[in-house]
């Protein structure tokens, strides 16, 4: 059974770059037709994704953040990074990580972590 585990900081200044790491255990992030996400929730608010690293490496991004972010991989560790740049407070939420596959043109979510609090204030 795959587990994922987000870490990084939970404080993050204005202007700078948010980083976050998923570690997954239990199955591997280049195994065929996984998608590994990274998906937040403001507070008040409902889920919104982010972008994935497709088990290919390739990578996709909300086109709302695009310009923000970068998602990146260390299959020597199984583990994938978010980095979200230029934080405002807009950016405090709870962010998870979580592990997708495609059914016809949806992206499924079937494995989640726990999430992590980040909040963006000086």
């Amino acid at each position: 059974q795959v587990q994922l585990q987000e870490s990084g900081p939970g404080l993050v200044k204005p202007s700078q770059t948010l980083s976050l790491t998923c570690t997954v255990s239990g199955g591997s992030i280049t195994t065929n037709y996984y998608y590994w996400s990274w998906i937040r929730q403001p507070p008040g608010k409902g889920l919104e994704w982010i972008g994935y690293i497709a088990y290919t490496g390739n990578t996709y991004y909300s086109p709302s953040l695009k310009s923000r972010t970068t998602i990146s991989r260390d299959t020597s560790k199984n583990q994938f990074t978010l980095q979200l740049s230029s934080v405002t407070p807009e950016d405090t939420a709870v962010y998870y990580c979580a592990r997708g596959e495609y059914s016809v043109s949806y992206l499924c979510f079937d494995s989640w972590g726990q999430g992590t609090q980040v909040t963006v204030s000086s």
